[in-house]
C-alpha cells in the first residue's frame, strides 16, 4: 500500500534531485531537498483537510485531483503565481517577468524578482490569512459531538451560535492586521476582503449545489463511526470511495483547489528566504513537496485514517488557525520560517497522539468491564 501510494512521489523526488544536480551541482540538490522538506512540513494540515474533502469524491474525481490538480498546484501556484504577482507589482509583461525571475537576484536587491515578491507579501498574507482564518472559524464555530481541546472548542461553539460570528471576527482580525501594514494599509484591506469574498464564494457555490451535504446538527459521534459503518449493508463501509459526482464533484474539486492554493502561500513566500532561483523553487516546492502532499492525502483517504484517529481533523484546523494568525502577523512583523514550518507538525502530532490514547482507552474498556463484573456459577 505504501509503495503503491508513494511510489510515484519517490520516483519524482529522485528525478527532481537529479535535475537539480545537472542544473546547479550538489548545492542545488541540497536546496531542492530543503525546499521539499519545507513544503511537506508546512502541508501536513493541508493533507488532512484535503483528505476529509477528497473522501467524499468518487474514484474518478480522486484521480482528477491527482492529475489535473497536481498540475494546478505545481505549475499554477509554485511557478505562475509568483510570476503573476511580480508582473502585477512591477507592471511587467509575462516575458519580462520570466526574464526577471531567471535573472534571480537577492531578496535585498531592489527591482529583483525575490525583492518584488517580498514587497507583495503583505497583500498575499492578507488574502491567504483571512481565507484560512474563515476556514478555521467555520469549523470550530459549529457544534460538534467530538471535542479535542474542550476548554477552547466549547467556548468557540458557543460564540458560533451568534449570527455571522465568523464574519465579524474575520473583519476585526483584518482591520487589526492592516494597522501594521504602513503605506500598504489600503491594499491589505482590499486583499483581505477579496480573500473573504473568495471563501464565501466557493463555500456558497458548494451549498447551492448541495456539495456540502453533511448535516452538522446530526453529526455522528466519533465513538459510533465504526459501528455505523458496519451496519450499512451488513458489512464494513469501503473507505476512500465517495459518492459526490458530476457538477457537485466539480465544484467540490474547485473548493479543494482553492484551499490547497491558500495553503501554498506561506511555502512560496518562505522559499525565497532560502533561494530566489525559480527553477529550484519549482523543483523543491512543486515536484517534491506538492506531489508528496497529494500522495499523503490519498493515503489518508484509502487507509481511513481520519475515521480511526478522530482528533486529526481538529489538529489540522488548529494548525490552519495558527497559520492564519502567522500570515496576518507577518504583514507587519517577520516570522521565522522555523515557527511556520513546525506549527502544523506540532498540532497534527499532538492530535495523533491524543487519538491513539483515546483508541487504546476505548479498546481497554470492554476488558475492564468484564473484569469488574462478578461471575455467577449456576
Amino acid at each position: 500500500m505504501f509503495l503503491k501510494t508513494f511510489g510515484w512521489s519517490l520516483a519524482i523526488t529522485a528525478l527532481a534531485l537529479v535535475v537539480g544536480y545537472f542544473y546547479g551541482g550538489w548545492a542545488a540538490v541540497v536546496l531542492v531537498a530543503i525546499l521539499g522538506v519545507l513544503e511537506i512540513s508546512l502541508s501536513f494540515d493541508n493533507a488532512v483537510v484535503n483528505a476529509r474533502i477528497l473522501e467524499r469524491m468518487s474514484p474518478f474525481w480522486q484521480q482528477i485531483f491527482l492529475t489535473v490538480g497536481i498540475l494546478i498546484a505545481v505549475v499554477g501556484m509554485r511557478v505562475l503565481f509568483p510570476l503573476l504577482i511580480v508582473g502585477v507589482t512591477a507592471q511587467l509583461g509575462p516575458v519580462e517577468a520570466v526574464q526577471l525571475a531567471l535573472a534571480q537576484g537577492s531578496i535585498e536587491t531592489p527591482g529583483s524578482y525575490a525583492y518584488l515578491l517580498h514587497e507583495a507579501h503583505p497583500l498575499i498574507a492578507a488574502f491567504g490569512g483571512i481565507f484560512l482564518l474563515m476556514l478555521f472559524l467555520d469549523f470550530f464555530f459549529e457544534k460538534r459531538d467530538v471535542l479535542w481541546l474542550r476548554f477552547l472548542e466549547k467556548p468557540f461553539a458557543a460564540i458560533g451560535r451568534l449570527g455571522n460570528a465568523a464574519l465579524v471576527v474575520g473583519l476585526v482580525a483584518l482591520v487589526a492586521a492592516a494597522q501594521f501594514a504602513g503605506d500598504k494599509q489600503a491594499s491589505v484591506l482590499v486583499a483581505g476582503v477579496l480573500g473573504m469574498v473568495t471563501y464565501f464564494l466557493v463555500t456558497g457555490l458548494g451549498s447551492l449545489f448541495e456539495v456540502d451535504d453533511v448535516d452538522h446538527d446530526n453529526t455522528i459521534d466519533a465513538d459510533e463511526v465504526e459501528e455505523r459503518a458496519e451496519k450499512v449493508a451488513g458489512s464494513p463501509r469501503k473507505r476512500g470511495v465517495g459518492t459526490v459526482v458530476g457538477r457537485a464533484a466539480f465544484l467540490l474539486f474547485l473548493y479543494l483547489e482553492v484551499i490547497d492554493a491558500s495553503f501554498s502561500f506561506d511555502g512560496v513566500i518562505g522559499a525565497f528566504a532560502i533561494t530566489s532561483d525559480p527553477i529550484l523553487i519549482a523543483l523543491g516546492l512543486g515536484l517534491i513537496g506538492a506531489i508528496f502532499v497529494r500522495s499523503l492525502t490519498v493515503y489518508l483517504v484509502r487507509q481511513g485514517t481520519l475515521d480511526e484517529y478522530v482528533y486529526l481533523d481538529h489538529g489540522a484546523h488548529w494548525a490552519i488557525g495558527a497559520l492564519a494568525v502567522i500570515l496576518l502577523v507577518s504583514i507587519g512583523t517577520e516570522v521565522s520560517e522555523i515557527v511556520t514550518g513546525l506549527i502544523g507538525v506540532v498540532f497534527i502530532l499532538a492530535a495523533f497522539i491524543s487519538s491513539l490514547v483515546r483508541n487504546r482507552r476505548r479498546a481497554a474498556q470492554p476488558a475492564e468491564t468484564e473484569t469488574a463484573t462478578p461471575s455467577h456459577v449456576s
